[in-house]
């Protein structure tokens, strides 16, 4: 049967009735084809396709061509879930006119209902300016690979008194500039399940504990996909990795012994065709 489209309503309903969302990273046809017909409510094109992906060290040097790219490629797949395109590092930090335009091409020219940015309190101008404009936010607090570095690398965020409490704020800061729904990454459950109950929008965690209204993984990494590094977060459901790779050695050896292709891959002539040349 088929689903109806997901919307930022269906979303919130599902906060309020205490349904869990789903979310899932894709970043191309196929996949986001498959993630769509699982059900799965919401798609976020992450910049993480820098990394598992094109092959980059950091999400850093994802551009946005490269993110609209992807992007389109997914809304052609999604039928029903919710595409989420990822705002790539320095596309919305700068000025408010550039943030506006940005997020406008990954609507207007690739389909994207929605966009995601990171940052907490000092992003709440640039959410409150897009959303002015007409463009539904995503938040993402804790931790913001983006700037990885200010924060010491990949680390958990929040685990002091203090710092959750501005993690607490941020939230809130996020919320009433008019972010639709907040992503929360690696900071502690008790913190997770705390901006939960304190924020009228949906939480989508990933690792920040059961308690969210929501949770997202990366699609590679719940296939077995990316074997770089696994995060603690992650559960891998299926480990393709092996089963491709066999799959491409047993091609090449079928290939070298002449095994492939074999009649039934092969075309023929007409009879008495073959002939006449």
């Amino acid at each position: 049967m088929d689903r109806k489209k997901v919307t930022l309503a269906a979303l919130q309903q599902k906060k309020e009735s205490g349904r869990k969302i789903t979310m899932m990273t894709a970043y191309d046809y196929p996949s986001a084809r498959l993630v769509d017909e699982a059900g799965i409510d919401t798609i976020l094109v992450g910049d993480s396709l820098g990394m598992v992906v094109l092959g980059y060290d950091s999400t850093v040097p994802v551009t946005m061509d490269e993110m609209i790219h992807h992007c389109k490629a997914v809304t052609r797949a999604a039928k029903s879930s919710l595409v989420i395109g990822d705002m790539p590092f320095l596309s919305y930090q700068v000025r408010l006119d550039q943030a506006i335009e940005n997020a406008g091409r990954f609507v207007k020219e690739a389909g994207c209902d929605a966009v995601k940015l990171e940052g907490g309190s000092e992003m709440a101008p640039v959410v409150r300016a897009l959303v002015r404009a007409g463009i539904p936010v995503c938040g993402h607090i804790g931790l913001t690979p983006q700037t990885a570095t200010l924060l010491s690398g990949f680390r958990v965020q929040g685990k002091d008194a203090e710092s959750a409490s501005k993690l607490v704020v941020a939230a809130k800061d996020l919320e009433e500039a008019g972010a639709f729904m907040l992503v929360m990454e690696c900071i502690p459950d008790l913190l997770g399940a705390r901006i939960t109950r304190d924020l009228r929008i949906p939480t989508i965690g990933i690792g920040a504990g059961k308690d969210c209204d929501g949770q997202v993984l990366v699609y590679h990494d719940l296939v077995g996909l990316f074997e770089r590094f696994t995060p603690k977060f992650a559960k891998q459901y299926v480990n393709l990795s092996p089963l491709i790779r066999d799959a491409l050695l047993q091609f090449r050896k079928d290939v070298e012994a002449g095994a492939f292709p074999g009649p039934e891959h092969t075309f023929v002539m007409k009879q008495g065709e073959a002939d006449k040349f």
